[in-house]
């Protein structure tokens, strides 16, 4: 009778060991809202939305991804998911989404929310933001450099470049800031134009905007505009002149008319947001990433532009400098003039 009593304290042990190793190994459920525009944007959200495929193959973990029509949409997909209850991590993508997840934050204070490209100061959310204006010197002074030194067919005798932004606020002049200060710092007889398009997938105004710039002598146009960004590439291809893509690496969209894009890693923030969770070391507060730590970059691949070797090395050593502290690019328009200075 006590062998047996034994063999059944065992099994009873063996049940609950494997029942807790199950519970431990299940998939966790993650939830992805992502910025209007969508899914396709060639962008931002098909970045972040590899990064929780990668998740998916790489750790084990189910996901949700829902696709808001407008800012409106943000509040209510993230109550819904919040309520449900589901979801170890909810990432919510853009700036515009701050405002939403504040409240709904504060509504779920045991629900844990990351937000990609602003900061939402939550005891509950990890926020993940970029130096873009890094990534944007670097891309500037490509193109400052190509204006001076290059022999390439696309381009005029004026020194003349711009970028078109998707909206005139903090985040975007970050970008432009960073392309001008680069150019500049390369190129002092470069003129920068500047417009914005008012939206994230408004492709027609954006080719308009950058087919204007071209008419004013621009042949090298850079956009930080998500997926109205597209029409920059149609209208370099239309006219015959160059561009620079942004956030992932768009080179292949137009490779004869792209020379490189400035590369925001969101992918491997997704990826490392989900991780924390799983690793039972979630991180609420402000995680900034830029070129030291690998989060962003310029990328000349899957590009046919033909850049001298020379400009490629220069930009390269630029890009060294920053990572070792020894160039401070500016974040606002205000403050490139006295950088240059």
């Amino acid at each position: 009778m006590r062998f047996k009593k034994i063999i059944l304290s065992v099994l009873v042990l063996f049940f609950v060991f494997s029942l807790t190793v199950s519970i431990g190994a299940a998939e966790e459920k993650f939830g992805l809202i992502l910025a209007t525009g969508g899914l396709g944007d060639q962008s931002f959200n098909d970045l972040t939305y590899q990064g929780m495929e990668r998740a998916q193959e790489e750790l084990g973990i189910t996901f949700d991804y829902v696709e808001p029509k407008e800012i409106a949409d943000y509040e209510t997909y993230q109550r819904d998911l919040a309520k449900s209850g589901e979801y170890g991590l909810i990432v919510t993508v853009g700036f515009d989404q701050a405002s939403a997840l504040e409240k709904i934050a504060t509504e779920y204070p045991d629900q844990k929310f990351a937000i990609i490209d602003m900061v939402v100061d939550k005891p509950n959310v990890a926020s993940y933001v970029s130096k873009e204006h890094q990534g944007s010197f670097l891309v500037g002074a490509l193109a400052g450099l190509m204006e001076k030194q290059s022999s390439n067919p696309k381009l005029n005798d004026d020194q003349v470049i711009g970028i078109v932004g998707g909206m005139d606020i903090p985040l975007i002049r970050k970008f432009v800031a960073g392309y001008e200060a680069g150019a500049k710092y390369v190129n002092p007889e470069v003129e920068v134009l500047v417009d914005y398009v008012g939206g994230w997938s408004d492709p027609t105004t954006a080719k308009e905007i950058a087919m204007a710039m071209n008419r004013r002598d621009a042949d090298i146009v850079y956009h930080a505009a998500g997926g109205s960004g597209l029409g920059v590439f149609q209208a370099a291809e239309n006219e015959d002149f160059l561009s620079i893509g942004v956030n992932s690496n768009q080179n292949h969209i137009k490779p004869n008319y792209i020379i490189a894009s400035m590369v925001k890693k969101v992918d491997v923030a997704t990826f490392d947001s989900v991780k924390s969770v799983l690793n039972d070391n979630f991180e609420a507060g402000v995680h900034n990433l830029g070129i030291k730590d690998g989060g962003i970059d310029y990328t000349r691949e899957n590009s046919e532009v033909k850049v001298e070797a020379e400009i490629i090395n220069q930009v390269d050593d630029l890009k060294e400098k920053i990572k070792a502290g020894e160039i401070e690019v500016p974040d606002t328009i205000e403050a490139v003039d006295s950088f240059l200075n």
